[in-house]
């Protein structure tokens, strides 16, 4: 149990790293700036965290009786709900007010502050496991990724009930157990991600439909729709790497909101999901039009800021790379 802990231990430290890097390194986040904030907060508490269990499990090293261990323990639960708040509305309150644990967090015994934080952050997934059945009638569009972020979540409701418990689960025990449960839940979200780099910009367009009455009543939805797809295809708006949801929706003569709510009930599809379909479609054109462009100036040519996303939508939308659909559709030749 020891080395299976500390294995998932440093690959949480990594994963950290990893998604602080890549998924809020880009701009998926740009217009939710307290969710990109919480986000890193979360990975640098949980990175912390593990960072202590690694010292205990394998140096021998106690420091789950410090201050910053407990502060971090204290800041998991916050981070998170302040995190996912904003992408499912689920939020209505202060975010001042989520500091409070934290700040008493450095004060309290440790015999008090493990179940106390672990009390704390069961009442937070229930609140956001409310959000979450909210969209329930959006499970179709999200079912493998829902499965595996529901399999994190029971994971960390199991591991805040243990925690609840420590006479039952004393010394290294509850560490070893903790620390894979971590590492459990960075596994199941990178996968997510991995199948779906833009879930957490899905989502938000799915809670928003969700929440939101209807913005469409005054709106010609079928001349809006004729006049997406000509700038799409015939001024290739998709080109601009730099094409953001308010962008598009000026250029339709919409709000951000009508947009999302047209693609959603009309397309059934989110606007991230609309416009990597659309470069997709357009870079398949071309690496079938210009065999001697190179996969990289394809990707970019059509709106892509980077290789990785270029691959990551392709891969998610074909099922392949966009090189080895090049020689699939080359080889009857």
């Amino acid at each position: 149990m020891g080395a299976l802990a500390l294995l998932l231990a440093g690959y949480s430290i990594f994963c950290a790293v990893s998604i602080a890097l890549t998924h809020f390194g880009g701009d998926a986040y740009r217009e939710q700036p307290l969710a990109r904030l919480m986000g890193l907060v979360l990975l640098l508490a949980l990175a912390g965290l593990q960072a202590a269990h690694v010292a205990l499990l394998y140096g021998d090293q106690d420091w789950s009786d410090s201050r910053a261990y407990r502060v971090a323990l204290f800041i998991v639960a916050p981070s998170f709900f302040l995190f996912s708040a904003p992408l499912l509305k689920a939020d209505r309150t202060k975010p001042w007010l989520h500091a409070v644990p934290v700040l008493l967090a450095p004060f309290l015994p440790t015999a008090l502050a493990r179940p106390a934080a672990f009390l704390i952050g069961a009442g937070y997934l229930v609140w956001l496991g409310r959000s979450l059945l909210a969209l329930r009638a959006e499970r179709s569009r999200f079912a493998l990724e829902a499965v595996l972020l529901g399999t994190a979540f029971v994971i960390a409701v199991t591991v805040a009930l243990l925690g609840l418990m420590p006479p039952l689960l004393p010394g290294k025990t509850f560490i070893a157990l903790y620390a894979s449960a971590i590492g459990l839940a960075f596994l199941l979200v990178q996968t997510a991600l991995g199948l779906r780099p833009c879930l957490p910009a899905e989502v938000q367009e799915a809670a928003q439909a969700r929440y939101a009455s209807t913005t469409l009543a005054k709106v010609d939805c079928d001349a809006a729709l004729a006049r997406l797809e000509t700038l799409m295809h015939t001024e290739r708006l998709y080109a601009d790497a730099e094409l953001g949801l308010a962008t598009l929706a000026g250029r339709l003569g919409l709000s951000a909101h009508q947009l999302s709510e047209l693609l959603n009930a009309r397309l059934g599809k989110s606007f991230a999901r609309y416009l990597r379909e659309q470069r997709v479609g357009a870079a398949k054109a071309m690496l079938v039009a210009e065999p001697s462009a190179s996969v990289l100036s394809v990707g970019l040519s059509v709106g892509f800021s980077a290789q990785s996303n270029f691959y990551d939508a392709f891969r998610e939308i074909e099922g392949t790379t966009p090189g080895q659909y090049r020689k699939l559709q080359r080889a009857p030749e």
